[in-house]
């Protein structure tokens, strides 16, 4: 009898110590949210703020139709009034160009209006704006645009920043920073557009109730997988998932309490990184992906995975195709990651970037785009991703002759 009792009080204590660890780090996080403040830049209010979409239940997609018969027409309403797509990216170091040239290819191919959200390092702003302002008053007048420092709590800020890649978990306090806005679409510097934005976008009409992210499998193939392979932390579902793409209902996400392993108690996002990350630094490798993979292992049900050609990588074509829906339908979004944009190892992925940083607006998008970018991959043929190449060139095909037409009616 003793000896149970002994054992009782033992886990008593351990469980106190547990809750005083947690709340202790959340006191910590909560005071420094307080403390922070974001300065905009380029916008003279903060009034003139969107504030985003509603709660996302009816498909962007030209084709589909409301699924959902209880959707009240003040919500449609409310849609009807926004129609943008939220963009947010986070540029730090050398990273101007390769963000401009995503920026360039999200504005060529979409019909609908953009509003970027570009959050980078002082030094960087001007830069950024002066670009965009050089870009033809009909291009302007297709997006806004919104700079931002980064920001990151004042007491952990190195921490953070160093994690992985400059600033590149800057991206996990974008809820807690633009608090207005319900809806974002984040990507990293490294990402081009194969097709329109809002076709990406209109994925946040496929979440069910409980789903608050998206994002695409880290690996199709179980056999070249790193998560299953070499991850020491918990991952989502069989291969991890991959954050370069990331589409979330931030309005949910701020609302949700999480599931975790450091507490019985679920934690609401901006109380659950810090511990998360003090539990998990010494273990952890592709930093603020880690930690959403971790996070998305404990609460499955509020992640959409999207298909591969959404989040097409070297990693589909390095040993030969392994996305079958690109395969299929051609890939959506290519996303250069390990810098292939910028040296020689896999030249099909430098040849669509390339393509895209050189064209010229205004000009002939068959001509001056798809046509050149043909010829430069007729060249990369020697590797496994240039064989594929055609996998780069089919929806692009279909998202030029789709802009061009659009061109000739309004000229009609």
């Amino acid at each position: 009898m003793r000896c149970y009792l002994h054992t009782f009080l033992l886990g008593m204590i351990f469980v106190f110590f547990s809750f005083l660890y947690v709340f202790n780090q959340l006191a910590s996080t909560l005071e420094d949210r307080d403390g922070w403040r974001v300065k905009e830049h380029g916008i003279p209010d903060r009034k003139s703020h969107d504030t985003g979409h509603l709660l996302r239940k009816r498909p962007g997609l030209e084709g589909l139709r409301d699924r959902e018969a209880g959707l009240d027409s003040s919500a449609v309403k409310a849609e009807s009034r926004d129609e943008r797509s939220h963009l947010a990216v986070v540029a730090c170091g050398p990273r101007l160009e390769e963000t401009i040239t995503m920026l360039k290819s999200a504005v060529l191919f979409s019909k609908k209006p953009l509003h970027f959200y570009i959050f980078a390092e002082d030094e960087l702003h001007k830069s950024f704006r002066n670009t965009l302002e050089s870009w033809p008053r009909r291009v302007q007048a297709r997006f806004n645009s919104t700079i931002y420092p980064i920001t990151f709590p004042k007491e952990n800020a190195r921490e953070w920043k160093k994690l992985f890649k400059p600033c590149a978990s800057q991206r996990l306090f974008l809820p807690l920073i633009l608090k207005e806005v319900d809806s974002l679409l984040y990507v990293d510097t490294d990402i081009i557009f194969l097709q329109p934005v809002e076709d990406m976008w209109a994925l946040l009409s496929h979440f069910n109730s409980s789903q608050l992210a998206a994002m695409a499998p880290e690996h199709e193939e179980p056999r070249i997988g790193w998560y299953n392979r070499f991850a020491r932390h918990p991952y989502y579902g069989k291969t991890g998932i991959n954050s370069g793409v990331m589409l979330m209902n931030m309005t949910r996400l701020r609302e949700k309490f999480f599931k975790n392993d450091m507490t019985t108690v679920a934690l609401k996002w901006e109380e659950m990184l810090m511990p998360l990350l003090q539990k998990y630094k010494l273990n952890i490798t592709w930093g603020d992906q880690d930690l959403l993979n971790i996070i998305f292992h404990h609460n499955p049900e509020s992640l959409y995975v999207f298909p591969c050609q959404w989040n097409y990588r070297p990693d589909h074509c390095i040993y030969g195709s392994n996305c079958q829906q690109a395969e299929q339908e051609g890939v959506f979004i290519l996303h250069g990651n390990r810098g292939v944009y910028h040296d020689d190892k896999q030249p099909a992925f430098r040849a669509v970037y390339e393509a895209i940083q050189k064209y010229q607006f205004g000009d002939n998008l068959e001509t001056s785009l798809l046509r050149p970018l043909e010829t430069s991959l007729q060249t990369t043929t020697h590797t496994y991703c240039g064989r594929a190449s055609h996998l780069l060139t089919k929806r692009l095909k279909q998202s030029i002759m789709s802009v061009q037409q659009d061109a000739t009616q309004r000229r009609r």
